[in-house]
């Protein structure tokens, strides 16, 4: 999965099939999931994923109303088309689940 750089790029990668999960280096949560999201991206293909770390870029955790980590945003076209945000832990199955949803 590739880091996102800048504010630019994520603009520009909301313009394409794009999952971005937040995330953060000391996030015990984030961990967790880590070893399972390349089995992800393989089903999932038809989507960029990007890791964007939390503490890096603030500005848009905070316009786009994420607090909690990990948590993912789903974009396609400019449009946002998915959310799955919140503090709790999740499992790879419920990952899963939500992207199969969209």
């Amino acid at each position: 999965m590739k880091a996102l750089e800048n504010e630019q790029q994520f603009n520009e990668l909301k313009q394409q099939k794009t999952v971005f999960l937040f995330t953060a280096d000391w996030c015990p949560d984030c961990k967790v999931i880590e070893p399972d999201l390349p089995q992800l991206e393989e089903k999932y293909d038809s989507y960029h994923f990007v890791s964007v770390d939390r503490d890096q870029f603030m500005d848009i955790c905070i316009e786009h109303g994420i607090m909690g980590i990990p948590s993912f945003l789903v974009y396609r076209n400019n449009e946002q088309i998915g959310s799955y945000i919140g503090k709790e832990r999740k499992s790879i199955e419920q990952i899963d689940e939500f992207l199969s949803s969209l």
